[in-house]
């Protein structure tokens, strides 16, 4: 890249510059960062450092490819590269941490990694002939988690708005919801994650997602019974919720809050005995979020779920279904994932219903589905009744979009045992 096309996108004045003292202030720079110790002294985000550093204030962009291979001698790599691409997020957000944490370096240049980008820059303040590139801050974070909380609570909002008429009409499955006097509450399900911190290379810190960790305190048992695994472990007060949940929201919700009826929503993990016994209960979410509402879903069902939570295996043919969205999500490949959809009366009166995906193409494809005014016939047969019903919908996707679904199974449920 020309030196003037570089001062162009930096914003470096062009004025007694030259291409000597931009490369002395990038190198001055560097050493700066290198010197604060902020990337450590060793550690793969330092070596990704080096290497960007090492390219110089005017080299083009690098690839993933370039930086799996020089970085994480990872040569095979081709294409989008998911490790590169974390690091250099990492490195872009330390920088940006070192440059808010330094107060009165306001005016000095600042090492950047813009936004699509693999290379490091040098910005500065803008002279009078031209613009500044600003360096990402931190901050900008905020904005997108607020713009997704907006985005789920349009959801419910949405939901509330079309109750007043604008829904479609309930079929089969949702009309024992509306006619019984119970009250309904949405269970979504969340997961949570726990941070795992080295104490010797915190750059290689990261969030985990265990099965077999849902709440602080299944990570405080754990950190006791195995502390060779967990002993780095940290509760964060994280949890999160899938983006499918919230367009199997848009189609639920204008349902069951019809006519203005009110509709609680909750996230699985907060949902207590009480509330299941005392509530009509409408799931949303992914299998492996079930939580509390597990056991009761498949106690009486003729399908059992894997230990990944990407299968389902079916009792009566001995067949297992199993998600093939996680291995093949990135590449434009077809895929198979599988939606299931059950309603059932729990021991103690109560109704459930329960729309979940193995995977998010699932729940995509599911929701509009058992959300329509008319059922496949198969499923609404047996839905125009007392007895459990429970189905099994295979959607074919590409790339997380839900191309076709079709029905594959739908029968009663065995009754539970009171």
């Amino acid at each position: 890249m020309a030196t003037k096309g570089w001062r162009a996108m930096t914003g470096m004045a062009g004025t007694g510059t030259g291409a000597d003292g931009a490369s002395a202030a990038f190198a001055e720079e560097v050493a700066r960062v290198r010197a604060s110790g902020v990337l450590g002294q060793a550690g793969r985000l330092r070596e990704l450092f080096d290497y960007l550093a090492d390219r110089g204030p005017d080299a083009p962009s690098a690839s993933q490819a370039d930086i799996a291979d020089a970085v994480f001698g990872q040569p095979d790599t081709e294409g989008d590269d998911a490790t590169a691409r974390v690091y250099v997020h990492r490195l872009r957000k330390r920088l940006a941490d070192f440059y808010d944490s330094r107060e009165g370096d306001g005016e000095a240049p600042q090492l950047i990694l813009p936004s699509g980008i693999y290379a490091l820059r040098l910005s500065a303040l803008p002279d009078d002939s031209e613009p500044a590139v600003e360096a990402p801050a931190r901050r900008q974070v905020w904005p997108l988690l607020l713009g997704l909380f907006a985005a789920l609570a349009a959801t419910f909002l949405l939901g509330r708005a079309l109750a007043g008429g604008d829904a479609p009409p309930a079929n089969d499955f949702w009309r024992p919801f509306l006619q019984s006097d119970r009250p309904i509450v949405v269970v979504v399900g969340d997961y949570y994650m726990f941070g795992e911190i080295d104490p010797v290379r915190p750059e290689q810190g990261r969030l985990i997602r265990d099965f077999r960790v849902d709440s602080p305190m299944d990570l405080a048992g754990l950190q006791e019974a195995e502390a060779a695994r967990y002993g780095n472990a940290e509760d964060v007060g994280l949890t999160y919720l899938p983006l499918s949940t919230a367009y199997g929201l848009r189609y639920v919700m204008p349902i069951l809050a019809r006519d203005g009826r009110n509709v609680r929503v909750v996230a699985a993990s907060e949902l207590d005995a009480d509330t299941a016994r005392e509530a009509n209960i409408v799931y949303v979410g992914l299998l492996s979020g079930l939580g509390l509402l597990e056991d009761i879903t498949f106690g009486g069902s003729g399908f059992s779920v894997g230990e990944s939570y990407d299968e389902l295996f079916d009792r009566a043919s001995r067949r297992t279904y199993t998600s093939e969205e996680a291995r093949s999500l990135a590449s434009p490949v077809f895929y198979r994932d599988y939606g299931y959809v059950a309603r059932f009366e729990a021991p103690g009166g109560s109704l459930v219903a329960v729309v979940a995906g193995a995977r998010d193409t699932a729940l995509r494809g599911l929701a509009p589905i058992v959300a329509a005014a008319e059922l496949p016939d198969e499923l609404a047969d047996l839905a125009d009744g007392e007895t459990g019903v429970e189905a099994l919908f295979q959607v074919t996707g590409q790339q997380g979009a839900d191309l076709s679904e079709r029905l594959l199974i739908a029968r009663p449920r065995t009754p539970e045992e009171r």
